[in-house]
C-alpha cells in the first residue's frame, strides 16, 4: 500500500537522497528551492511524500501562493520551468496526485501548477513551442570544447582575445555586480527584476550545489550567471550581459566557463532553461549542441488535471513589457522585487 504524508524540513536529508538519484530530477525538486522562496519571499512551502514499505517512491513540492484578491494557488514550483511529481512509477503519481485533490479541498485552493518537462529530446519541436534546451556533457572541458563547431569556438576565443576574463564569484562585491547586470537587463526586458535577498538566498540555500559564474573586462563584471547541480545535471536559471559590451563576446565566453565546470565535474548534461522554438535564445542555445525537450505544465483546477500552454505571452503581455520599459530604473529598482514575489515564471 502506498501512503503519502506531508513532511518538513526536518526531513531534508531523506527527501534530497531520493531527489538526487532520480533519474528526472532537477536541482528545483530540492529542499533549497524551498527553503529560497521562503527566506526570500514568504510563501509557504508543501512537500508530499509517498512510502511503500518503509521506502520512499516519490515526491511532490509545492508552494502556497497568497495573492492579494486572488486567494491561494499552488505551484510546483514556482520562479523556474520545472517542478512537478517524482515518482518509482505511475501507481505513485496517481497517489499523489489524489492526496493533492484532498489537499486542495481541504485548504479550498482552487489551483495548483504542476511543471512537468517529458524528458525526452524532440527533433520534432514546432515553432512557438516553449521547451527547454538540454545539451549531454563530455567526459571533460577539454573534449567538450572540440566537439563544438569551428565557428562556435572562434567566438570563444574571440571574448578572450577582447580581454574578458571568466571568474567564479564568492564575495559581496560579486554578487552586487551580478544583481546589478540583472536590474539592467530586466529592465530593458520589460520584466520586473527578483528581490537581491531572492538571488542571495538561492546561492546560500544551495551553498556547495550552486555557483556563481562572471565575466570580467578592465576590472568591471558585465555578465554573470547563477548555476545549480543536483545529480547528473547543471541547470542555469539566470544568464545576463550588459548589452554594451556584447560586442567583446562576453555571452560566449560566460556560458563556455559554465560548460567547462560542468565538463569537469563529472555531470552528464548541462539545462539551459528555456526557450521559444526559433526565436533568439533557442538558437543561441542550440549552437552549443543543446537539443528541445518538451515541457507539460498542467494545472489541477476543479479535481480536473489538464494540459496548459508553457510560458506567458501574447499582446497584454508585450504591453505591459513596453509599460515596464519605460519607466524610470529607479522606480522600477524598487518595485521591481515586490511585484515579482507575486509573478509564479
Amino acid at each position: 500500500m502506498i501512503g503519502v504524508r506531508q513532511v518538513s524540513w526536518q526531513d531534508s536529508s531523506i527527501w534530497d537522497q531520493y531527489v538526487e538519484q532520480h533519474p528526472q530530477a532537477t536541482p528545483y525538486h530540492l529542499m533549497a528551492w524551498g527553503r529560497a522562496v521562503e527566506k526570500a519571499y514568504g510563501h509557504r512551502c508543501i512537500y508530499l511524500v509517498a512510502e511503500q514499505e518503509g521506502s520512499l517512491v516519490g515526491v511532490l513540492p509545492l508552494v502556497a501562493f497568497s495573492i492579494p484578491l486572488l486567494g491561494t494557488q499552488l505551484c510546483s514550483l514556482p520562479f523556474c520551468d520545472l517542478g512537478g511529481i517524482l515518482s518509482d512509477n505511475e501507481q505513485v503519481s496517481v497517489a499523489l496526485l489524489q492526496h493533492l485533490k484532498q489537499f486542495m479541498s481541504d485548504q479550498r485552493v482552487k489551483s495548483a501548477d504542476l511543471r512537468h518537462t517529458e524528458h525526452v529530446a524532440s527533433e520534432a519541436a514546432q515553432p512557438g513551442e516553449k521547451v527547454r534546451m538540454v545539451l549531454p556533457l563530455e567526459a571533460s572541458a577539454e573534449q567538450q570544447f572540440k566537439q563544438f563547431k569551428s565557428k562556435l569556438r572562434s567566438q570563444v576565443r574571440k571574448a578572450e582575445k577582447n580581454g574578458v576574463v571568466f571568474l567564479q564569484g564568492s564575495s559581496e562585491a560579486h554578487r552586487q555586480a551580478f544583481y546589478r547586470v540583472m536590474q539592467v537587463n530586466m529592465h530593458q526586458l520589460g520584466s520586473p527584476v527578483h528581490s537581491r535577498l531572492w538571488f542571495d538566498s538561492v546561492l546560500d540555500c544551495y551553498a556547495g550545489r550552486a555557483r556563481l559564474g562572471l565575466v570580467e573586462f578592465e576590472g568591471k563584471i558585465v555578465g554573470g550567471a547563477i548555476i545549480l547541480l543536483c545529480g547528473n545535471t547543471v541547470t542555469v536559471p539566470w544568464a545576463s550581459t550588459l548589452p554594451e559590451y556584447n560586442k567583446l563576446a562576453p555571452n560566449m565566453l560566460l556560458y563556455w566557463g559554465l560548460l567547462s565546470i560542468a565538463a569537469e565535474g563529472g555531470f552528464k548534461q548541462f539545462d539551459f532553461g528555456r526557450s521559444t522554438v526559433d526565436e533568439g535564445t533557442y538558437r543561441f542555445k542550440k549552437q552549443w549542441g543543446a537539443c528541445p525537450v518538451p515541457l507539460q505544465w498542467q494545472v489541477m483546477r476543479d479535481q480536473q488535471l489538464t494540459t496548459v500552454e508553457s510560458g506567458v505571452g501574447g499582446g497584454m503581455r508585450d504591453k505591459v513589457a513596453e509599460i515596464w520599459q519605460a519607466l524610470p530604473m529607479p522606480l522600477v529598482n524598487f518595485f521591481g522585487p515586490i511585484v515579482r514575489r507575486y509573478i509564479s515564471l
